[in-house]
Protein backbone atom coordinates (compact mmCIF):
# COMPACT_ATOMS: atom_id res chain seq x y z
CA UNK A 1 0.00 0.00 0.00
CA UNK A 2 1.36 3.71 -0.99
CA UNK A 3 1.46 6.14 2.19
CA UNK A 4 -0.63 9.22 0.92
CA UNK A 5 -0.68 12.92 1.89
CA UNK A 6 -3.28 15.24 0.94
CA UNK A 7 -2.62 18.87 1.38
CA UNK A 8 -5.51 20.53 1.29
CA UNK A 9 -8.49 18.08 2.26
CA UNK A 10 -11.04 19.52 2.59
CA UNK A 11 -11.36 21.74 -0.64
CA UNK A 12 -12.95 20.28 -4.21
CA UNK A 13 -9.56 18.36 -5.27
CA UNK A 14 -9.27 17.08 -1.54
CA UNK A 15 -12.71 15.60 -1.01
CA UNK A 16 -12.59 14.00 -4.48
CA UNK A 17 -9.21 12.42 -3.91
CA UNK A 18 -10.25 10.51 -0.89
CA UNK A 19 -13.61 9.41 -2.48
CA UNK A 20 -10.85 7.72 -5.20
CA UNK A 21 -8.75 6.60 -2.19
CA UNK A 22 -12.19 5.04 -0.12
CA UNK A 23 -12.70 2.92 -3.84
CA UNK A 24 -9.56 1.79 -3.40
CA UNK A 25 -8.59 0.72 0.25
CA UNK A 26 -6.44 -2.23 -0.59
CA UNK A 27 -3.96 0.49 -2.63
CA UNK A 28 -3.92 3.48 -0.51
CA UNK A 29 -3.65 4.49 3.18
CA UNK A 30 -3.93 8.00 4.23
CA UNK A 31 -0.64 9.16 6.12
CA UNK A 32 -1.66 12.98 6.59
CA UNK A 33 -4.49 15.44 5.80
CA UNK A 34 -4.16 19.38 6.02
CA UNK A 35 -6.72 21.98 6.03
CA UNK A 36 -6.66 25.25 6.70
CA UNK A 37 -9.98 26.59 8.26
CA UNK A 38 -12.34 23.49 7.39
CA UNK A 39 -12.14 21.74 10.62
CA UNK A 40 -15.64 20.41 10.78
CA UNK A 41 -15.03 18.94 7.49
CA UNK A 42 -11.91 17.45 8.43
CA UNK A 43 -13.32 15.97 11.15
CA UNK A 44 -15.24 13.40 9.56
CA UNK A 45 -12.51 13.15 6.87
CA UNK A 46 -10.45 11.93 10.08
CA UNK A 47 -13.63 9.56 11.41
CA UNK A 48 -13.27 7.73 8.15
CA UNK A 49 -9.76 7.53 6.96
CA UNK A 50 -7.95 7.89 10.51
CA UNK A 51 -4.93 9.19 9.45
CA UNK A 52 -1.86 9.27 11.12
CA UNK A 53 -1.04 13.23 10.97
CA UNK A 54 -3.79 16.11 10.57
CA UNK A 55 -2.42 19.85 9.70
CA UNK A 56 -4.73 22.64 10.63
CA UNK A 57 -3.27 25.41 9.29
CA UNK A 58 -4.51 28.21 10.89
CA UNK A 59 -3.77 28.25 14.11
CA UNK A 60 -6.38 29.88 15.86
CA UNK A 61 -8.26 26.76 14.57
CA UNK A 62 -6.42 24.03 15.86
CA UNK A 63 -7.38 24.20 19.63
CA UNK A 64 -10.78 23.81 18.67
CA UNK A 65 -10.05 20.72 16.17
CA UNK A 66 -8.31 19.41 19.31
CA UNK A 67 -11.30 19.61 21.43
CA UNK A 68 -13.36 17.95 18.53
CA UNK A 69 -10.85 14.85 18.28
CA UNK A 70 -10.78 14.53 22.21
CA UNK A 71 -13.68 12.31 22.86
CA UNK A 72 -13.98 10.92 19.06
CA UNK A 73 -13.03 7.32 18.16
CA UNK A 74 -9.81 8.84 16.55
CA UNK A 75 -8.48 10.72 19.19
CA UNK A 76 -4.71 9.42 18.71
CA UNK A 77 -4.25 11.65 15.37
CA UNK A 78 -1.29 13.83 15.91
CA UNK A 79 -2.49 17.36 15.16
CA UNK A 80 0.02 20.08 13.97
CA UNK A 81 -0.43 23.34 13.05
CA UNK A 82 1.27 26.30 11.40
CA UNK A 83 2.77 26.40 7.82
CA UNK A 84 6.02 24.65 8.85
CA UNK A 85 3.80 21.72 9.58
CA UNK A 86 3.03 21.38 6.22
CA UNK A 87 6.38 20.79 5.26
CA UNK A 88 7.19 17.94 7.20
CA UNK A 89 4.10 15.89 6.52
CA UNK A 90 4.53 16.13 3.01
CA UNK A 91 8.04 14.55 3.61
CA UNK A 92 7.10 12.01 5.92
CA UNK A 93 9.03 8.97 5.49
CA UNK A 94 5.84 6.82 5.32
CA UNK A 95 4.26 9.08 2.65
CA UNK A 96 4.75 7.85 -0.80
CA UNK A 97 2.60 10.21 -2.53
CA UNK A 98 1.57 13.73 -2.13
CA UNK A 99 -1.83 15.13 -3.46
CA UNK A 100 -0.84 19.29 -3.83
CA UNK A 101 -4.02 20.69 -3.60
CA UNK A 102 -3.33 23.62 -1.39
CA UNK A 103 -4.94 26.83 -3.36
CA UNK A 104 -2.62 29.60 -4.12
CA UNK A 105 1.26 30.52 -3.28
CA UNK A 106 0.24 28.83 0.08
CA UNK A 107 0.87 25.49 -1.11
CA UNK A 108 4.51 26.25 -2.97
CA UNK A 109 6.46 25.24 -0.10
CA UNK A 110 5.49 21.76 1.28
CA UNK A 111 4.89 20.99 -2.35
CA UNK A 112 8.39 22.11 -3.27
CA UNK A 113 9.47 20.43 -0.30
CA UNK A 114 7.54 17.15 -1.30
CA UNK A 115 9.77 17.19 -4.90
CA UNK A 116 13.17 17.51 -3.01
CA UNK A 117 12.58 14.72 -0.85
CA UNK A 118 11.89 12.54 -4.02
CA UNK A 119 8.00 12.12 -3.24
CA UNK A 120 5.27 11.50 -6.43
CA UNK A 121 3.57 14.49 -6.44
CA UNK A 122 -0.09 15.09 -7.85
CA UNK A 123 -0.16 18.35 -8.83
CA UNK A 124 -3.21 20.14 -8.62
CA UNK A 125 -1.81 23.54 -7.06
CA UNK A 126 -0.69 25.08 -10.29
CA UNK A 127 0.92 28.07 -8.10
CA UNK A 128 3.85 26.46 -7.22
CA UNK A 129 4.96 25.34 -10.25
CA UNK A 130 3.83 28.73 -12.23
CA UNK A 131 5.68 31.08 -9.21
CA UNK A 132 9.13 28.65 -8.49
CA UNK A 133 9.37 27.14 -12.30
CA UNK A 134 12.89 25.86 -13.08
CA UNK A 135 13.25 25.82 -9.38
CA UNK A 136 10.63 23.48 -8.73
CA UNK A 137 11.32 20.77 -12.13
CA UNK A 138 14.99 20.84 -10.99
CA UNK A 139 14.35 19.61 -7.69
CA UNK A 140 12.19 17.02 -8.97
CA UNK A 141 14.72 16.15 -11.72
CA UNK A 142 17.55 15.76 -9.15
CA UNK A 143 15.57 14.17 -6.58
CA UNK A 144 14.31 11.47 -8.77
CA UNK A 145 10.81 12.64 -7.96
CA UNK A 146 7.95 11.91 -10.08
CA UNK A 147 5.54 14.70 -11.03
CA UNK A 148 2.19 13.98 -12.32
CA UNK A 149 -0.20 16.48 -13.18
CA UNK A 150 -3.88 16.89 -11.60
CA UNK A 151 -5.19 19.77 -13.82
CA UNK A 152 -7.71 18.07 -16.52
CA UNK A 153 -5.72 19.98 -19.38
CA UNK A 154 -2.17 18.78 -18.31
CA UNK A 155 -3.88 15.40 -17.10
CA UNK A 156 -5.28 15.03 -20.43
CA UNK A 157 -1.87 16.07 -22.42
CA UNK A 158 0.21 13.69 -20.72
CA UNK A 159 -2.31 11.03 -21.25
CA UNK A 160 -1.76 11.92 -24.90
CA UNK A 161 2.11 12.00 -24.84
CA UNK A 162 4.44 8.91 -25.95
CA UNK A 163 4.47 6.04 -24.14
CA UNK A 164 7.13 5.71 -21.03
CA UNK A 165 6.95 10.00 -21.11
CA UNK A 166 8.30 11.60 -17.86
CA UNK A 167 7.07 15.32 -16.74
CA UNK A 168 9.77 18.01 -17.80
CA UNK A 169 10.95 16.10 -20.93
CA UNK A 170 10.44 17.60 -24.46
CA UNK A 171 8.38 15.19 -26.78
CA UNK A 172 10.22 15.48 -29.45
CA UNK A 173 7.64 13.93 -32.16
CA UNK A 174 5.12 16.60 -30.53
CA UNK A 175 4.61 19.80 -32.33
CA UNK A 176 1.72 21.80 -30.50
CA UNK A 177 0.24 21.48 -27.54
CA UNK A 178 -3.99 22.43 -27.74
CA UNK A 179 -4.77 23.78 -23.90
CA UNK A 180 -8.54 23.34 -23.95
CA UNK A 181 -10.95 25.61 -21.95
CA UNK A 182 -14.37 26.27 -21.63
CA UNK A 183 -14.11 29.99 -21.55
CA UNK A 184 -16.41 30.38 -18.20
CA UNK A 185 -19.67 31.85 -17.60
CA UNK A 186 -19.38 35.10 -19.59
CA UNK A 187 -17.55 33.51 -22.84
CA UNK A 188 -20.23 34.84 -24.68
CA UNK A 189 -21.27 38.06 -22.65
CA UNK A 190 -20.50 41.65 -24.22
CA UNK A 191 -17.73 42.82 -23.20
CA UNK A 192 -19.20 46.00 -22.09
CA UNK A 193 -21.74 44.15 -19.05
CA UNK A 194 -18.70 42.78 -17.53
CA UNK A 195 -17.72 46.04 -15.59
CA UNK A 196 -21.10 45.05 -13.79
CA UNK A 197 -20.69 41.20 -13.11
CA UNK A 198 -20.71 40.25 -9.45
CA UNK A 199 -18.66 37.81 -7.52
CA UNK A 200 -21.94 35.62 -7.37
CA UNK A 201 -22.05 35.53 -11.05
CA UNK A 202 -18.52 34.96 -11.52
CA UNK A 203 -18.60 31.89 -9.04
CA UNK A 204 -20.63 29.57 -10.99
CA UNK A 205 -18.84 28.07 -13.63
CA UNK A 206 -21.08 26.36 -15.92
CA UNK A 207 -19.22 22.87 -16.09
CA UNK A 208 -17.18 22.53 -13.22
CA UNK A 209 -17.19 22.21 -9.20
CA UNK A 210 -14.55 24.77 -7.80
CA UNK A 211 -13.67 26.97 -5.13
CA UNK A 212 -14.62 30.53 -5.30
CA UNK A 213 -10.75 31.78 -6.15
CA UNK A 214 -10.29 29.61 -9.33
CA UNK A 215 -14.22 29.90 -9.95
CA UNK A 216 -13.00 33.31 -10.74
CA UNK A 217 -9.64 32.67 -12.46
CA UNK A 218 -12.02 30.93 -14.63
CA UNK A 219 -13.78 33.46 -15.68
CA UNK A 220 -11.38 35.67 -16.26
CA UNK A 221 -9.41 33.09 -17.85
CA UNK A 222 -6.55 33.67 -15.75
CA UNK A 223 -7.04 30.07 -14.85
CA UNK A 224 -5.81 29.60 -18.52
CA UNK A 225 -2.90 31.53 -18.50
CA UNK A 226 -1.86 29.90 -15.17
CA UNK A 227 -2.26 26.49 -17.15
CA UNK A 228 -0.21 27.92 -19.90
CA UNK A 229 2.72 29.26 -17.77
CA UNK A 230 2.76 25.75 -16.12
CA UNK A 231 2.30 23.54 -19.66
CA UNK A 232 5.04 25.40 -21.02
CA UNK A 233 7.31 24.04 -17.32
CA UNK A 234 5.17 20.42 -17.42
CA UNK A 235 6.30 19.58 -21.13
CA UNK A 236 9.32 21.68 -21.90
CA UNK A 237 7.70 23.84 -24.70
CA UNK A 238 7.44 27.12 -25.69
CA UNK A 239 4.49 29.54 -25.33
CA UNK A 240 4.18 29.71 -29.41
CA UNK A 241 3.81 26.09 -29.55
CA UNK A 242 0.79 26.05 -27.19
CA UNK A 243 -3.01 27.10 -28.48
CA UNK A 244 -5.66 28.28 -25.44
CA UNK A 245 -8.94 26.78 -27.56
CA UNK A 246 -12.48 27.79 -25.81
CA UNK A 247 -14.04 24.11 -26.59
CA UNK A 248 -17.29 25.40 -24.08
CA UNK A 249 -18.44 21.32 -24.17
CA UNK A 250 -16.21 20.34 -21.93
CA UNK A 251 -15.52 16.83 -23.66
CA UNK A 252 -12.36 16.99 -24.75
CA UNK A 253 -9.40 17.92 -21.89
CA UNK A 254 -6.69 19.01 -23.95
CA UNK A 255 -5.23 17.67 -27.07
CA UNK A 256 -1.30 16.84 -28.84
CA UNK A 257 -0.77 17.33 -32.23
CA UNK A 258 2.07 15.56 -33.70
CA UNK A 259 4.41 16.04 -36.44
CA UNK A 260 2.93 13.63 -38.57
CA UNK A 261 -0.60 15.30 -38.61
CA UNK A 262 -2.08 12.91 -35.71
CA UNK A 263 -3.50 15.23 -33.19
CA UNK A 264 -4.30 12.88 -30.24
CA UNK A 265 -7.55 13.58 -27.83
CA UNK A 266 -8.17 12.93 -24.16
CA UNK A 267 -11.82 12.94 -23.91
CA UNK A 268 -14.03 12.21 -20.55
CA UNK A 269 -17.43 13.71 -18.57
CA UNK A 270 -16.25 16.33 -16.47
CA UNK A 271 -14.86 15.26 -13.55
CA UNK A 272 -11.62 15.99 -11.42
CA UNK A 273 -11.87 12.08 -10.65
CA UNK A 274 -10.82 10.83 -13.74
CA UNK A 275 -7.68 13.04 -13.30
CA UNK A 276 -6.97 12.19 -9.97
CA UNK A 277 -7.64 8.22 -10.47
CA UNK A 278 -5.39 8.27 -13.55
CA UNK A 279 -2.52 9.93 -11.65
CA UNK A 280 -2.92 7.87 -8.54
CA UNK A 281 -2.88 4.44 -10.60
CA UNK A 282 -0.43 5.47 -12.75
CA UNK A 283 1.27 3.81 -14.83
CA UNK A 284 -1.57 1.77 -14.69
CA UNK A 285 -5.62 2.54 -14.37
CA UNK A 286 -8.46 2.23 -12.18
CA UNK A 287 -11.94 2.48 -11.40
CA UNK A 288 -12.70 6.46 -10.47
CA UNK A 289 -16.26 6.26 -9.99
CA UNK A 290 -16.81 8.30 -13.25
CA UNK A 291 -20.12 8.06 -15.43
CA UNK A 292 -18.73 6.65 -18.67
CA UNK A 293 -19.27 9.40 -21.52
CA UNK A 294 -21.80 8.06 -23.22
CA UNK A 295 -20.64 9.59 -26.84
CA UNK A 296 -24.11 9.46 -28.62
CA UNK A 297 -25.28 12.46 -25.89
CA UNK A 298 -22.36 14.19 -27.53
CA UNK A 299 -24.28 15.94 -30.30
CA UNK A 300 -21.59 18.73 -30.97
CA UNK A 301 -18.23 19.86 -30.26
CA UNK A 302 -17.14 23.41 -30.77
CA UNK A 303 -13.78 25.25 -31.09
CA UNK A 304 -12.84 28.71 -30.93
CA UNK A 305 -9.91 31.09 -30.72
CA UNK A 306 -9.87 33.48 -26.71
CA UNK A 307 -11.11 36.95 -27.80
CA UNK A 308 -7.92 38.51 -25.86
CA UNK A 309 -10.11 42.17 -25.61
CA UNK A 310 -12.71 39.49 -23.67
CA UNK A 311 -9.80 37.76 -21.58
CA UNK A 312 -7.02 40.30 -21.26
CA UNK A 313 -5.63 38.16 -17.91
CA UNK A 314 -4.94 35.43 -20.76
CA UNK A 315 -2.74 38.02 -22.75
CA UNK A 316 -0.94 38.99 -19.35
CA UNK A 317 0.05 35.43 -19.07
CA UNK A 318 1.56 34.85 -22.07
CA UNK A 319 3.58 38.23 -21.14
CA UNK A 320 4.54 37.03 -18.39
CA UNK A 321 5.80 33.60 -19.45
CA UNK A 322 7.20 35.04 -22.32
CA UNK A 323 9.01 37.82 -20.30
CA UNK A 324 10.82 34.98 -18.13
CA UNK A 325 12.40 35.81 -14.49
CA UNK A 326 10.23 36.87 -11.84
CA UNK A 327 7.22 37.55 -13.76
CA UNK A 328 5.02 34.74 -13.75
CA UNK A 329 5.29 35.39 -9.90
CA UNK A 330 4.49 38.92 -10.19
CA UNK A 331 1.93 37.85 -12.56
CA UNK A 332 -0.06 34.90 -9.81
CA UNK A 333 0.89 37.52 -6.68
CA UNK A 334 -1.19 40.34 -8.29
CA UNK A 335 -3.63 38.02 -9.33
CA UNK A 336 -4.69 36.19 -5.97
CA UNK A 337 -4.60 40.08 -4.49
CA UNK A 338 -6.87 41.31 -6.98
CA UNK A 339 -9.30 38.34 -6.80
CA UNK A 340 -9.39 38.50 -3.42
CA UNK A 341 -10.19 42.60 -3.64
CA UNK A 342 -12.65 41.33 -6.09
CA UNK A 343 -14.41 38.69 -4.12
CA UNK A 344 -15.02 41.04 -1.32
CA UNK A 345 -16.31 43.70 -3.59
CA UNK A 346 -13.55 46.32 -3.39
CA UNK A 347 -12.83 46.61 -6.91
CA UNK A 348 -15.23 45.56 -10.04
CA UNK A 349 -14.52 42.14 -12.15
CA UNK A 350 -12.95 44.40 -14.31
CA UNK A 351 -10.29 45.87 -12.13
CA UNK A 352 -8.73 42.44 -11.92
CA UNK A 353 -7.02 42.32 -15.30
CA UNK A 354 -6.28 46.56 -14.49
CA UNK A 355 -4.38 45.72 -11.04
CA UNK A 356 -2.62 42.76 -12.81
CA UNK A 357 -1.14 44.84 -15.64
CA UNK A 358 -0.21 47.83 -13.44
CA UNK A 359 1.68 45.54 -10.89
CA UNK A 360 3.55 43.66 -13.99
CA UNK A 361 4.53 47.06 -15.43
CA UNK A 362 6.29 47.92 -11.53
CA UNK A 363 9.08 45.44 -12.39
CA UNK A 364 11.44 43.94 -14.53
CA UNK A 365 11.98 40.53 -15.89
CA UNK A 366 14.79 39.86 -12.96
CA UNK A 367 16.31 36.18 -13.02
CA UNK A 368 14.20 33.64 -10.48
CA UNK A 369 17.70 31.56 -9.76
CA UNK A 370 16.95 31.14 -6.10
CA UNK A 371 13.53 30.64 -3.76
CA UNK A 372 14.66 33.58 -1.51
CA UNK A 373 14.39 35.73 -5.17
CA UNK A 374 10.97 34.13 -5.65
CA UNK A 375 9.48 35.20 -2.20
CA UNK A 376 10.80 38.18 -2.08
CA UNK A 377 9.17 38.87 -5.94
CA UNK A 378 5.94 37.51 -4.53
CA UNK A 379 5.93 39.94 -1.48
CA UNK A 380 6.53 42.80 -2.93
CA UNK A 381 4.04 42.55 -6.11
CA UNK A 382 1.46 41.64 -3.61
CA UNK A 383 2.39 45.07 -1.63
CA UNK A 384 2.35 46.91 -5.21
CA UNK A 385 -0.97 45.26 -6.36
CA UNK A 386 -2.14 46.79 -3.13
CA UNK A 387 -1.09 49.88 -3.47
CA UNK A 388 -3.03 49.50 -7.34
CA UNK A 389 -6.29 48.77 -5.73
CA UNK A 390 -5.90 51.72 -3.24
CA UNK A 391 -5.28 54.21 -6.33
CA UNK A 392 -8.51 52.79 -7.98
CA UNK A 393 -10.37 53.17 -4.95
CA UNK A 394 -9.25 56.77 -4.08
Amino acid sequence: MKGLCILGATGSIGVSTLDVVARHPDQYRVVALTANHNIDGLFEQCLTHHPEYVVVAAEEKAEAFKDKLADSPVSDINVLTGAEALQQVATLDQVDSVMAAIVGAAGLLPTLAAAKAGKTILLANKEALVMSGDIFMRAVKESGAHLLPIDSEHNAIFQCMPGGYETGHKAKQARRILLTASGGPFRETPVEELHDVTPEQAVAHPKWDMGRKISVDSATMMNKGLELIEACLLFNMSPDDIQVVIHKQSIIHSMVDYVDGSVLAQMGNPDMRTPIAYAMAWPDRFDSGVEPLNIFDVKQMDFEEPNLERFPCLRLAYEAIKAGGIMPTVLNAANEIAVDAFLNERVRFTDIAVIIERTMAHFTPDSADSLDIVLHADRQARIEAQRVIEGLLS
